[in-house]
Parts: structure tokens; C-alpha cells; sequence
């Protein structure tokens, strides 16, 4: 059996780019963290109240945000990642989702975390559930961290998780945007939780179970 989940929004509450900027604020520069802050609050208000897409925006926010690892290593981006699941993804974790995918695992299948998030900051939150990552990769260069290729999302995630695979579909998969849809759609058993508005739709038209209320952004 094999059982894919994305991780934003449907394995966590949380944020990469504020569980990085708290890495940099304890672990860097307060003021740094700060000015970060700052910095994005104009989008934010933006996204918040739907003049942009806030998906897009968070996902580009994350790309960016892996700049603010200074002189980076592996050690360093292990350190950080760590650091990102420790105090912000796992922090805000929905337990009931978590507690399905460890039930699974147990119960003998494979477990995989298919996520646009960097590899990286998926690693240590898999490992706690027992799972395996399919994320977005990236790679140290000149001590900057930056990404490989394209993010891991929408088609591009699907394509990924039932290439590394070999396999034409999969048993169950997880999932709560609208952008998770073609993850769900090929799964034998989808699972929309806490669905956004639009996913919940598709979901209560197709039948698909559904977990959770529909969350507001913001």
C-alpha cells in the first residue's frame, strides 16, 4: 500500500518562512529576522486579502527566504531545517492527520510526505512520522542555498511521486488546495483535509472523503 500526503496546510499549519526567519532571529541576527519581516508585511496584506494568489506567494516566499542562511553548509541547512520542523511545523501539526499517516505506516505501507516545500525542511518532519520525502531538492553553492529545477507542485508533484515510484497510481493521498488535485486524483482513496473552499467542492461533487472545516487564510 502506498499513501501520499502533502505537508503544508494538511500535515501542518505552519510556515517555512516563519520557522526560518525564527532560526535566523535565535540563531543569526534579531535584527535580520526583523527586518524580514518587515520586509514582507506589504505582500502579505496583499495575499491576506486576495489581490494575489496565496499560494503562489507563499511558495515564493520560501524559495527567497532560503537567502537568509548565511554562509551556509550542510551542516548549517541541517541545523536550520531542524530547527524549522522543532518550532514551527511540528509545533502546528494536525495530529488527527499526523496520528492517520503513522496508523498507516504501522499497518505496513509506504508512507510519502509529497510536498513543493525544499526536501530539506520535509526531512525531519518525515522522519518523525516514519515517512519518506518527495519534495523540491536544492543544493549549497557558493554558501547560498538555492533550488534545483522547478518546485514540486501542482502536475509537477504528481508526476514526481508516481515516477520515483514506477507506479500509475496510488492507494490513498492527502491533500488540502485545490492545487492538491491532481494528487488526489490519482489516488484509489483521495482524502481532502481541511480543504479550501474550492477543493471542497470538487471533493463533496466526487464523493472523496473529506476531513476537517475549511480553514480561512490568513
Amino acid at each position: 500500500m502506498i499513501v501520499a500526503s502533502d505537508l503544508m496546510g494538511t500535515l501542518t499549519t505552519g510556515s517555512p518562512f516563519l520557522g526560518l526567519v525564527d532560526w535566523v532571529k535565535h540563531n543569526q541576527s534579531k535584527l535580520q529576522a526583523n527586518l524580514h519581516m518587515a520586509a514582507i508585511m506589504p505582500s502579505y496584506l496583499l495575499a491576506k486579502n486576495g489581490m494575489i494568489d496565496w499560494q503562489a506567494w507563499g511558495q515564493k516566499l520560501m524559495v527567497n527566504s532560503l537567502s537568509y542562511i548565511k554562509d551556509a553548509n550542510p551542516e548549517k541547512l541541517a541545523q536550520a531545517s531542524e530547527w524549522v520542523v522543532e518550532h514551527d511545523f511540528w509545533k502546528k501539526r494536525r495530529e488527527d492527520v499526523v496520528a492517520r499517516l503513522i496508523k498507516h505506516r504501522e499497518q505496513g505501507a509506504k508512507v510519502y510526505i509529497a510536498s513543493s516545500v525544499v526536501e530539506p525542511f520535509i526531512e525531519p518532519f518525515a522522519r518523525r512520522i516514519g515517512a519518506q520525502t518527495i519534495g523540491t531538492p536544492v543544493e549549497i553553492v557558493n554558501g547560498r542555498v538555492q533550488m534545483v529545477g522547478e518546485l514540486m507542485a501542482n502536475e509537477k508533484k504528481i508526476e514526481q511521486v508516481l515516477s520515483r515510484l514506477g507506479v500509475d497510481r496510488v492507494d490513498m493521498a492527502y491533500g488540502d488546495t485545490i492545487l492538491d488535485v491532481p494528487l488526489l486524483e490519482h489516488a484509489d482513496h483521495p482524502v481532502a483535509v481541511y480543504p479550501d473552499a474550492k477543493l471542497k467542492v470538487i471533493a463533496l461533487q466526487r464523493g472523496w472523503e473529506i476531513i476537517g472545516d475549511t480553514p480561512k487564510i490568513g
